[in-house]
This record gives C-alpha cells, structure tokens and sequence, in this order.
C-alpha cells in the first residue's frame, strides 16, 4: 500500500452574514420576544447566543443593517422552502416544434393539432414546420396554405405571429397561447348564488 499523503486540515465553512461574519458595527436586532434594538454587532451576537440562537443578516442593504436572533438550521430551511416555491411558480415558456409535409393526410394533422392544442394550453409556443422535399419547393403555396389553416384551426388557444416564412426548403409560422381570462369573482358568485323565491302575499283574516 502506498503512504497517505499529508493533506491539510479542512477548514470550517464560514457561514456568510451570520454571527462574528456579520461585518456591520451595529445592527437593528430582532429577538424572538418582540423586542428591537440597535446595538453593536458583537453584543446582539453575545445575546442571541445566550438564547442558544444565531444572529442572522436578513437586510443588510437597511440603515442600519437588520438581524435577527433565530436557528440557523430553521432560518436555511424556510429559505430552501422559499426557493422551492418560486421554482414551481416559475415556467419557462418553451418552443414546440411540429412538422408537416405538404401533402400531410388529415389523420397526421389532426393529431398534431391536438398536440399544439396542449402545448398551448401549458403556456408555450408552437413553431409549425412544412418540410419541402425535392420538387415539392416548386409548390411553396401548399404549405402556406397549410400553415394559415393550422393557425386558424388554433384559433382561440393560440395567436399567429406574422405571416409564415419561408427559409430555405422550410417553410414555418410560430403561433403563442392566448392568455385565458377567468371570470370575475363577483360574477361566479352570483351565479352560485340561489335565485330568491318570490314572497307570498299575506292571508286576509
């Protein structure tokens, strides 16, 4: 067996804005009984650790600076849970290509009218394609047609952008989805709501 080499010690991950890191003189601290203070740095850290807490930076760009006394674990948790949130909030609006030959048969476009119809639904575009192969770019018509009737078909999921383009032995249109717009929320409520029943008239003695 070969001798391990020596290696260094490895030092401690210094955590940023937390405790002894936090570089401000003094901080506006919060601690968990309500109470807020300015004070000077090392002694809203000395009071945060007498609670078994860590001082944390959570607005250093504030005059001054914000800390609040809190468990580290905790405070990287809720942050790794906000994170987590936006990332699902967030949608990246992608590109779906679909192709077509000029003399695609209408079982073949029906299907992947169905699939724009999806793509669109989820939020993304759809660029159609019209491949001409051979002497069918003597027929550039047939393709444009197809692709303006494409984009008609979409109608009311999907908005053309431009006229269809031709570039090379392709022909294509991109087509975005349309933004659907939901009720408003008195209307639906309205329509929840039960009709009133007309009140009777009063008996006479």
């Amino acid at each position: 067996m070969y001798p391990q080499r020596g290696l260094p010690p490895r030092r401690p991950r210094i955590r940023e804005n937390v405790n002894e890191a936090i570089r401000a003189k003094e901080v506006r601290a919060v601690f968990p009984d309500g109470s807020v203070e300015v004070m000077p740095t090392p002694a809203a850290v000395r009071r945060a650790q007498d609670l078994g807490l860590d001082l944390i930076l959570i607005a250093p760009t504030a005059e001054p600076p914000v800390a609040k006394a809190m468990d580290y674990g905790q405070w990287q948790y809720e942050q790794k849970k906000k994170q987590h949130e936006a990332k699902k909030k967030q949608h990246v609006i992608q590109v779906k290509e679909l192709k077509f030959r000029p003399n695609t048969d209408d079982h073949d476009y029906e299907f992947k009218k169905n699939h724009a119809i999806r793509f669109l639904k989820d939020g993304n575009r759809v660029k159609a394609i019209v491949q001409f192969r051979g002497r069918e770019i003597a027929h550039t018509d047939l393709g444009r047609n197809l692709l303006l009737r494409f984009a008609e078909d979409l109608n009311g999921v999907g908005l053309i952008e431009g006229q269809p383009r031709l570039e090379g032995r392709n022909a294509h249109v991109i087509i975005s989805p349309v933004k659907q717009s939901a009720p408003p929320k008195e209307k639906a409520e309205k329509q929840k709501a039960p009709s009133p029943q007309p009140e009777s008239a009063p008996t006479q003695a």
